[in-house]
């Protein structure tokens, strides 16, 4: 007599969020009671149930399905069973994988109930079609994703707001298009948090300020609100993870910007960024929180060559990170004299700031000099020649423009007006050209002229037609620098008369106006070199932590 197998079954279950719409018949609790059913009149053990509720199936990174195969594979259960293929999973390649190779090898009996596939009745007729049913399977995720996809998109275009939180400051609101409203006091905050970005304080110092007044973190007000503890695993602080984010979110401008990211595929649930063009994005929804002109400001900051290192003080000092070694074309690095030769630290009013070359600092002489300066000389220094600036545009506007146009190394108005007048002689004559050319072909058509002449005249008219051109493309890509450069120059004399009357150098008019400097080393027989290149003026450096030097010192 051949002996009866014992089996331990493992009911496994599965409801995704698309199931949850087709109604009662495909419900968590309807699957176990069918199972459990079954499992009774066939006189099997019942082991555990596996349950994966709102996962979906074409992956099989599912926390209850890996516990049913761990379980299957350490011999905890020898019979797997499921109400039908489609709830085990949606890829037909993994599906396949696991009937016919894994589950085997184990001696895993294998049930799914509605398809009346049993891997114990190797003669049926249902194996045969499994393929085929895990196939379609397969295909109905497919196209299940592609109109998930496609209604989220509509209702993103349409100004839905998709999100299920509104960002930190905001809240959604009970409209039927759910759009951001200020929620205020996390509101205010994050105006805080722009408005000190804005003047040059860095994310870090700017979390440390939240830090000291117990400002509750993003996620500890929400739950707050709620009335609930934050059940995340976080250290209750503001860090700059959580303030850069909030500076980078285009919501605060009053823009809904949608579908940031997408999946590799429906059945690869790895998240990737978007580009920006294939993102939804709908501009003036809502109310801002922070200005065109402050965000743009922060984009600037970001892009700038310092980040702001704070002393111990916790202060960024005006030129910290901006200034470069002429010679090296290391940073400059601050550093403070605040002990006397005793040892014995200074009163605060007798500390001294300094900046000396990065790299002497941390290699010495062998690789360059100190080009020691004082924070006060250089702060001094600078802040006189911004003056002197906003002096010039405030005695002469007309004078400081043409001035600094001619810093950009850009022609100048009679050179502007010149080839204003090129460009609309050319664009003339070509509109000319585009006519006599057909007329030609129209006269040797009618036998106007012979063809020889057609010829000629042809080759003649379209030589000058494609010299034409070219000038046209030369001078409208000079004419639209010189515009930006003009722009620019507009831009740099409204930022300059902001600065007129300051009596001290600060952060925040560094970082408006300083792209960054050069310090020369100092020698006691000829004046040392300071050279300051300006925003909107001079170009940016392609390296923005360090100088590129033709010959950099090594001693």
């Amino acid at each position: 007599m051949a002996k009866q197998t014992i089996y331990n079954a493992g009911i496994y279950v599965r409801l995704s969020q698309e199931d949850m719409r087709a109604g009662e018949s495909l419900s968590i609790e309807n699957q176990k009671l069918i199972l459990t059913k079954y499992v009774k009149e066939q006189g099997w053990n019942l082991i555990d149930i596996y349950v994966d509720d709102g996962f979906s199936g074409t992956s099989f990174d599912r926390p209850g399905v890996q516990r049913l195969l761990n379980d299957a594979q350490n011999g905890t259960i020898n019979l797997i069973i499921c109400k039908d293929l489609s709830r085990f999973g949606r890829n037909y390649i993994e599906v396949g994988r696991y009937v016919d190779y894994i589950f085997p090898s184990y001696n895993i009996h294998f049930i799914a109930l509605n398809d009346n596939v049993d891997t114990a009745s190797k003669d049926s007729t249902a194996l045969d079609m499994m393929p085929i049913v895990n196939l379609f399977n397969e295909w109905h995720a497919a196209s299940t994703s592609k109109k998930i996809k496609a209604v989220i998109e509509a209702n993103a275009k349409a100004g839905k707001y998709r999100a299920t939180f509104a960002p930190y400051g905001y809240v959604k609101s009970n409209a039927e298009s759910k759009l951001p409203i200020p929620d205020e006091p996390a509101a205010s905050v994050v105006k805080r948090i722009f408005l000190m970005r804005s003047k040059g304080i860095s994310p870090r110092h700017i979390a440390d300020t939240l830090n000291a007044e117990k400002i509750l973190t993003p996620s500890d007000y929400h739950y707050a609100q709620l009335g609930k503890p934050n059940p995340r695993k976080t250290a209750h602080l503001w860090c700059t993870d959580k303030v850069n984010p909030i500076l980078k979110n285009p919501t605060y401008l009053g823009h809904l910007v949608q579908l940031r990211t997408t999946t590799v595929s429906y059945k690869n649930h790895k998240v990737i960024k978007k580009n920006e063009e294939d993102m939804v994005i709908i501009k003036n929804t809502h109310e801002a929180l922070v200005s065109q002109e402050m965000w743009d400001k922060i984009r600037e900051i970001e892009a700038s060559v310092s980040q702001g290192k704070k002393t111990k003080k916790g202060e960024t000092m005006p030129l910290s990170g901006l200034m470069f070694c002429a010679d090296c074309g290391e940073k400059m690095r601050l550093y403070t004299n605040n002990t006397t030769n005793g040892n014995k630290k200074l009163p605060r009013k007798y500390i001294r700031h300094n900046y000396q070359c990065g790299a002497y600092s941390r290699y010495g002489k062998f690789y360059c000099t100190s080009h020691y300066i004082k924070m006060k000389d250089i702060n001094a220094l600078i802040l006189e020649d911004i003056k002197k600036r906003a002096l010039l545009v405030i005695s002469d506007e007309d004078a400081a423009r043409q001035f600094f146009l001619m810093q950009k190394e850009q022609y100048n108005s009679e050179q502007y007006a010149t080839d204003t007048k090129k460009l609309s002689t050319a664009n003339a004559r070509l509109a000319e050209l585009a006519k006599i050319i057909p007329s030609i072909y129209e006269d040797k058509v009618i036998g106007k002229i012979p063809e020889s002449v057609c010829v000629e005249l042809l080759e003649k008219y379209q030589a000058e037609q494609k010299s034409l051109t070219d000038e046209v493309e030369r001078i409208n890509t000079k004419l639209s620098a010189a515009k930006q450069d003009r722009q620019d120059v507009e831009e740099y004399i409204i930022r300059l008369k902001k600065y007129a009357d300051v009596p001290e150098l600060t952060r925040e008019m560094a970082l408006e106006l300083i792209e960054y400097i050069t310090v020369d080393e100092y020698a006691a027989d000829h004046p040392r070199d300071i050279h300051i290149y300006y925003k909107l003026l001079d170009k940016p450096l392609p390296n923005k932590t360090r100088l590129e030097v033709e010959t950099p010192i090594r001693r």
